[in-house]
């Protein structure tokens, strides 16, 4: 970011740098004067850059430890024989996608999807079943379908009325 503006905290850094820089040797006594002054009018963090480019600019950097590594709270291993089963996925919920992927072949399943939906999200509801998903997709296939009938026959039956 040679562009952006430099603060006072970061001319001051920099003159600490130049510092450095001259009392370890690195710099002679005019190189350093003129280096101080232009750290001082500096604008931008570029200048201040270039100014200790050529200067070591403290210690060589150590890596960050790695994070430690706690153990996890004691769990004790519950055999999969005791846990409850996971609930079972609601049967009128796969009928109703099996119907709604079936209606572009056969078109009369668009119905039974729209009402095994129905049926299948109001007992998943009722007893927690799984399967909320496929139900939804289901009503959602029925219902596209029985609305591109629905478009298809006001289609029809406007270009009959307007030639007849």
């Amino acid at each position: 970011m040679p562009m952006m503006r430099a603060s006072h905290a970061d001319r001051e850094r920099t003159l600490d740098v130049l510092k450095a820089g001259y009392a370890e040797g690195r710099l002679d006594h005019a190189e350093y004067e003129q280096r101080m002054g232009r750290a001082q009018r500096a604008q931008t963090y570029g200048e201040l850059h270039v100014l200790i480019a050529d200067l070591p600019q403290g210690p060589m950097a150590v890596p960050a430890p790695a994070p430690q590594q706690y153990p996890q709270p004691y769990q004790p291993m519950v055999p999969r024989t005791f846990l409850p089963p996971p609930p079972p996925t609601n049967n009128s919920a796969v009928a109703a996608l099996v119907c709604g992927v079936l209606t572009p072949l056969y078109g009369v399943t668009a119905i039974p999807a729209v009402i095994l939906g129905h049926k299948a999200r109001a007992e998943i509801r009722r007893t927690g079943e799984k399967g909320d998903g496929l139900a939804l997709a289901g009503l959602v296939l029925g219902w596209l379908a029985i609305g591109f009938v629905a478009l298809v026959l006001l289609v029809v039956a406007a270009t009959a009325g307007a030639t007849g």
